[in-house]
């Protein structure tokens, strides 16, 4: 039934909406579990692109979208606003550290709220110029795929006004030496980018992801945040953190952040905000927001049935302790993968924080020599064995472990047991690579 399904859909939907990393056609899910047009079930560590925080279907979610549907099917905040989405903003607000004084913009996507970050920041500062990091992946339309520095990206051409940096990868040094990891990017951008393309006085913000998820899941040494966060002090220069991915709980504190008591003057919201439903939003600085009227905004932003499953899904993540329970769930889950890397070489580092979790595999260990095809192998047989998993990073060797917040830890011995499956399957030659090469993924 799935091939059948995936051969009519491949005839009428575009391939530029695609990325795809095995044969599958969902019917339906619920909490961890997506269950296939054939009625397969399988254990999901994608949560959607970390979308499914909450995990799949959460009947309350449910009866909220239902309700306000109903009572309110639609309206354009824009110039009819309700009390749905001034609900929201409050609640986002009241996120922030304390002495946070700032509003709320809606959009629909993380690709348009990064977009409201490039256009509106460098027009309310009055500087032309935006930083970012190598690797980084903020979305796909003209500003934020200009922010972005990952290779999906850079076959296109965007905004001039955005340089880009090294990402202080502690497994992958940008310079070669682990070291002060972090004054070498720091020391590179001070004395070589701000003295040649990209003078301080002109830079209006620089945009940081606190792991860099889609660039491979790294996270940086724990210093390197709050000496970023210094830096952009003494210049004047305004930071800015993308959550979209890794916020919401998702690292074990509701913002990446929040695990180095920063305090960012913009944080970038979107994917599971919403809890299934297309909502992201940008909470910023007033200043930084009211730099025009009318200058960033879509008709059906913040429309009430996404701010209504937006609440519900704030209040879910409060009352059921998913952040504590990313916490503790992702420490075991890194513990148990590392028992996988005394058993498979080609396992080159694990890291991660919460329930944002990557596990780097390389031909050996010595020479760290990416290992594409074998992560690609190894998604597609936990796929043919009942997981689902994705990979990412700028070599694609990364296999992204990002499950709903839900998770249990049965759940996460099953993983980690059909994974270690999976491994020995490649070393034994029972995956079928010709099958595995009809999916490209990146």
């Amino acid at each position: 039934m799935s091939h059948s399904f995936l051969a009519q859909e491949d005839q009428v939907i575009a391939n530029a909406l695609k990325i795809r990393f095995y044969p599958i056609a969902v019917q339906s899910a619920k909490g961890c579990q997506v269950v296939d047009q054939a009625g397969k079930t399988y254990l999901d560590l994608t949560a959607g692109w970390a979308v499914a925080g909450i995990g799949y279907s959460h009947p309350r979610v449910g009866s909220a979208i239902r309700q306000k549907y109903e009572e309110l099917s639609f309206t354009s905040q824009l110039s009819a606003p309700e009390p749905t989405m001034l609900s929201l903003a409050q609640k986002l607000l009241a996120l922030m550290p304390p002495a946070f004084a700032g509003k709320v913009w809606f959009g629909h996507s993380g690709s348009d709220a990064n977009d409201c970050v490039a256009k509106l920041i460098p027009l309310a500062k009055k500087r032309a110029r935006m930083l970012s990091f190598m690797g980084s992946y903020h979305g796909q339309t003209l500003g934020s795929l200009s922010l972005s520095g990952h290779p999906a990206q850079s076959r296109f051409i965007g905004s001039g006004s955005v340089v880009k940096i090294p990402y202080p990868n502690p497994y992958r040094p940008p310079f070669g030496d682990t070291a002060d990891l972090s004054g070498q990017i720091l020391q590179y951008l001070e004395q070589e980018v701000f003295r040649t393309i990209c003078p301080p006085e002109d830079t209006a913000g620089i945009i940081v992801e606190g792991i860099q998820s889609d660039g491979g899941m790294v996270v940086p040494p724990d210093d390197f945040l709050p000496r970023l966060q210094q830096l952009c002090r003494r210049y004047d220069i305004e930071l800015i953190f993308d959550e979209v991915k890794v916020g919401m709980g998702r690292t074990g504190k509701w913002f990446s952040y929040n695990h180095a008591n920063l305090e960012p003057s913009a944080v970038v919201l979107g994917k599971s905000l919403g809890a299934g439903l297309p909502i992201s939003a940008v909470v910023a600085k007033k200043e930084l927001l009211d730099c025009g009227t009318g200058v960033h905004m879509f008709t059906a932003s913040g429309n009430p049935v996404c701010c209504a499953a937006a609440l519900e899904n704030i209040r879910i993540i409060e009352e059921e302790g998913l952040i504590e329970r990313a916490r503790k769930n992702g420490e075991y889950f890194l513990q148990r993968l590392r028992e996988l890397m005394s058993r498979w070489e080609w396992i080159g580092d694990i890291r991660g924080r919460g329930l944002a979790i990557g596990v780097e595999l390389v031909e050996d260990r010595t020479t760290k020599q990416p290992a594409p095809d074998k992560t690609a192998a190894i998604c597609y047989r936990c796929f043919e064995r009942g997981l689902l998993v994705y990979y990412v990073g700028i070599h694609s060797n990364v296999i992204e472990i990002t499950p709903p917040l839900t998770i249990s830890r049965e759940e996460i011995d099953r993983a980690v047991a059909i994974l270690d499956q999976a491994f020995s399957d490649l070393a034994e030659n029972k995956i079928d690579m010709e099958a595995v090469k009809q999916y490209a993924g990146w």
